[in-house]
């Protein structure tokens, strides 16, 4: 049945909110028997506390979980969960998603029940980088707000995790997202029919000058189509792994025994000699250059490692990791069950320059299928070599490398 606690809020959002009237009515809104509200993928429930509120309150509250559901955060949180192993710290992204919506609530000139918490105190107070509102809204979405609170590494364990935690507390803050996908899926097609329906929305908001689809700025954390780094990193590691079977005079080709035989029987003459295909017996390799500077993060060095390890595990591939600041420091060949503990075991370096130079030649010297570096491309590179080069970055580079593909991390 339709929410008749949320009925007079719902009203009222049609009659003073162009984009967020549209978002309602591909929202399901349900009353509950507990709680104020929550989202579950496209459902808001409403619970007995809703109806202590203000009507200006249950407004602003009501736009929130509509947000929810049109960013899709509850699909998001799941993704995320399953791209980090399990290991994902989701009240933190809860906390990141809250932020940015009650920021954009505000800034639109909605009620919200107080304390609310908010993005731009979130990232000043956990983060210690000062943030103006419009800032926050523009510069972060939820993905990588969350994984800047957890230090790149999802579980919370960092220092600007417990301030986070800390700010989260003295505003009372109540988790009200569940990590789950709702019968749009948490796959492409969903987003992509989120993506649509809130550009038309915001127009719908832009055309009427009022609600959140007049805001003046582009909101960092709108529904888009993404393919996350984990998920490219396999494809060009595939591409690079896949074995070639080569020419070998050893044997002939299936083709050429079958042609020759029917030229035999007919009394023809031979077919020219066509060698066959043999599969090589040696291992591929890949080697893993990991920047030790001060700029890449443990955790994300950790993530970075347990995504290789589970590439090399399904492909036999010899994973050749090695550290380099100004020069290789670290060389270990990993082991596909226990690579991010031999990763987390290692004495990495935190300072000193970068030199590209050194740990692509050591690279090439193994002879590998691909190099893939993990870094903040904050050096001049040398010239290209014979072997492809994926960079792997935690955040855009100020500009482009001349060779090689760029994959940025979200961390």
């Amino acid at each position: 049945m339709h929410s008749v606690r949320a009925a007079r809020a719902l009203q009222q959002l049609a009659e003073t909110d162009p984009a967020l009237a549209v978002l309602a009515l591909w929202c399901r809104h349900r009353d509950v028997d507990t709680g104020l509200a929550e989202t579950r993928g496209d459902t808001i429930l409403y619970g007995p506390r809703f109806e202590a509120l203000s009507l200006p309150e249950q407004v602003g509250l009501s736009a929130h979980h509509i947000l929810h559901v049109a960013f899709r955060h509850g699909a998001r949180a799941q993704a995320l969960r399953d791209r980090l192993g399990g290991q994902a710290d989701l009240a933190l992204f809860t906390l990141a998603a809250d932020g940015l919506i009650n920021d954009t609530l505000l800034a639109a000139g909605y009620a919200l029940p107080r304390p609310a918490v908010q993005a731009s105190t979130l990232v000043a107070e956990a983060l210690h980088r000062p943030s103006s509102v419009p800032e926050a809204l523009t510069g972060w979405d939820a993905e990588r707000l969350f994984l800047a609170l957890t230090d790149g590494g999802g579980t919370g364990r960092g220092e600007a995790a417990e301030r986070a935690r800390a700010y989260a507390a003295r505003q009372g803050f109540e988790g009200d997202l569940h990590p789950e996908a709702g019968p749009d899926g948490t796959g492409a097609d969903g987003a992509a029919d989120w993506q649509d329906r809130v550009a038309r929305a915001l127009a719908a908001g832009r055309q009427a000058g009022r609600g959140i689809g007049a805001l003046g700025y582009r909101l960092g954390d709108l529904p888009e189509t993404r393919t996350p780094w984990e998920r490219l990193l396999r494809a060009s590691l595939a591409d690079a792994l896949i074995e070639t079977p080569r020419r070998t005079t050893a044997r002939p080709a299936r083709g050429w025994l079958a042609r020759d035989a029917s030229a035999r029987q007919d009394r023809r003459p031979e077919p020219v000699f066509e060698p066959g295909l043999r599969r090589t017996d040696r291992r591929p390799r890949l080697a893993v250059g990991l920047d030790m500077s001060s700029s890449v993060s443990d955790a994300v060095l950790a993530r970075f490692a347990a995504e290789i390890v589970r590439i090399a595990a399904r492909s036999g591939a010899e994973v050749h990791l090695l550290g380099f600041d100004e020069s290789v420091r670290v060389t270990e060949v990993l082991d596909p069950r226990r690579g991010p503990e031999q990763i987390a075991a290692l004495r990495l370096a935190r300072d000193g320059g970068t030199d590209f130079g050194p740990v692509l030649a050591a690279a090439a010297d193994l002879g590998p299928a691909m190099i893939v570096v993990l870094t903040d491309l904050d050096a001049d590179l040398p010239p290209p070599g014979r072997i492809p080069v994926l960079w792997a970055v935690p955040t855009a580079p100020a500009r482009a490398p001349g060779y090689g593909r760029v994959i940025l991390l979200d961390g």
